[in-house]
């Protein structure tokens, strides 16, 4: 009876525990702007992706105890706008970054050709005004609350894949000073993320870095198609042309979307974590 008890306990303890592990924080508790009215609609999930999001969060991945190295990243899935890729380039790329000492945070954003919208229904979101909006408050937000998760609110950086790159060059691109004046005080700290992670990131040719931009990690595979493939090269260049520090790897035999999967391009992430050595947003590991 005892057993039984004991099973039944921790069977129901079991949910508290896992969101006490990887806690979802709202990037806007009351509704984000907009979409106040909707937020509690319930998502539509196919396998791993996630689409009709109208409530966007953080999901958050933080490292051990006594490995963290007090810089954190905003993960920004991909999934073309139209649904979100959460397992595949979001929870796994944050369990990586926080088993490598880097705090994850999952962004579900809010999407602009949402494919749960119904055809012939105008879409109630666009990239640059909400998905860009979810971008910001998010890196307000770890910033705002970065003490208490061990975090330097100078070394918050963006990664995105696919539309999610597109989003994370967006957001860094458009920083967004914070409002001194603000009511809100998540809205006083400032958007510009410390650095951007660009993986095979969408709509490259309106990637236009200026003087001054945070320092870029870029990567794709050399099969995937042209306006990445071959753009990737040239957003390179104009990193380099404004004086800004980027770092470019082009993955031989690979299309789009690899992640993390096990192959030629499995290395980007152990690449990523040494740029942000070179850049001095960690310090080397310990041998």
């Amino acid at each position: 009876m005892k057993t039984a008890l004991l099973l039944l306990v921790l069977a129901s303890a079991a949910p508290v525990i896992a969101a006490e592990v990887n806690p979802v924080v709202p990037l806007w508790p009351a509704g984000a702007p907009g979409s106040e009215a909707r937020k509690d609609e319930p998502e539509k999930v196919v396998g791993q992706n996630i689409s009709n999001v109208h409530f966007p969060t953080l999901t958050v991945f933080l490292p051990p105890s006594g490995e963290n190295t007090g810089c954190a990243a905003i993960v920004c899935p991909g999934g073309g706008h139209r649904d979100l890729v959460m397992d595949k380039e979001g929870y796994t790329i944050a369990r990586w970054l926080a088993g490598h000492g880097i705090a994850g945070f999952v962004l579900k954003y809010r999407l602009a050709r949402d494919a749960a919208t119904p055809p012939g229904v105008p879409q109630p979101y666009t990239v640059e005004r909400d998905a860009l909006a979810d971008a910001q408050r998010a890196i307000r937000l770890v910033r705002r609350r970065a003490a208490g998760w061990g975090i330097n609110p100078a070394d918050v950086g963006i990664i995105g894949f696919s539309a999610g790159g597109e989003l994370a060059a967006l957001a860094a691109m458009r920083p967004g000073a914070g409002d001194p004046n603000a009511a809100d005080p998540i809205d006083r700290a400032d958007a510009r993320p410390a650095f951007q992670g660009l993986i095979y990131p969408g709509q490259s040719q309106n990637i236009r870095p200026a003087p001054g931009a945070p320092p870029a990690f870029l990567a794709c595979g050399a099969n995937d198609r042209p306006d990445i493939s071959e753009g990737l090269p040239k957003v390179y260049l104009l990193f380099k042309a404004a004086g800004v520090p980027v770092e470019l790897h082009i993955f031989a035999g690979i299309g789009h979307g690899f992640g993390l999967r096990p192959g030629p391009a499995a290395g980007w992430a152990d690449q990523f974590r040494a740029w942000l050595v070179t850049e001095k947003f960690i310090a080397p590991a310990r041998p």
